[in-house]
């Protein structure tokens, strides 16, 4: 059975940010000081406790930050270089078809994933790859190319997380399952990956199923 403090955070957050109160930044904002509030009111919480993860808050957060130093300054030169404007005019010269340029890609995307987290994967090559892309014909409108270009790239983001070799997110859970052989995690995942597979390519040879509930919005 859920505890009800859990099921109560659950119900703010996700009641807040489907209802209008807060953005999902916020709610995770929210999230954080009330489970941070029924651990004081459950007195589960230490003073050594709560230096630990004020530590790890501030070690991650430094992390994020530096990630986003990195990738301002990058993002500068790219400016600053035209390099974005540059690729995009040699990838056209190629004569390459723009399925085949979006899915060298995504393909990148997934061996990036073996070795670098989703931000700093977004954060570093969005600008480079982005202006490219809005420079190819794929039949649609440029907010539709721009919308489908960013739900395949944060659906292989993820997918680049799971996949061997390296898989950071299979190391996170296996590291939380000490007693489970990191082969049997890999072996786990893998019809989640097969999933993914099919999903993603469903959605690159037909980008109107994810679009179709983007136009009636719109």
């Amino acid at each position: 059975m859920v505890p009800l403090s859990i099921a109560a955070i659950f119900l703010l957050v996700f009641g807040g940010i489907y209802g209008g109160w807060f953005t999902p930044t916020e709610g995770a904002a929210v999230g954080a000081a009330a489970t941070f509030v029924a651990a004081l009111a459950k007195r589960e919480i230490t003073w050594a406790k709560f230096k630990h993860c004020f530590y790890a808050t501030a070690e991650a957060s430094a992390m994020i930050f530096m990630i986003f130093l990195g990738a301002d300054i990058m993002n500068a030169a790219l400016a600053l270089t035209q390099v974005p404007a540059q690729l995009a005019a040699v990838v056209q010269g190629w004569g390459l078809a723009p399925l085949m340029v979006v899915s060298g890609i995504l393909l990148l995307y997934v061996g990036l994933g073996a070795v670098m987290d989703e931000l700093s994967m977004l954060l570093l090559t969005i600008p480079i790859f982005f202006p490219m892309i809005m420079g190819l014909d794929f039949g649609m409108s440029k907010e539709l190319t721009a919308i489908w270009f960013g739900i395949m790239v944060l659906m292989t983001v993820g997918f680049g997380m799971l996949a061997p070799p390296v898989g950071l997110n299979v190391y996170v859970v296996n590291g939380l399952a000490k007693d489970v052989p990191i082969a049997e995690s890999y072996r786990g995942v893998m019809p989640f990956l097969a999933s993914d597979t099919l999903r993603t390519l469903l959605l690159l040879f037909f980008p109107a199923i994810s679009l179709w509930l983007v136009k009636y919005v719109g």
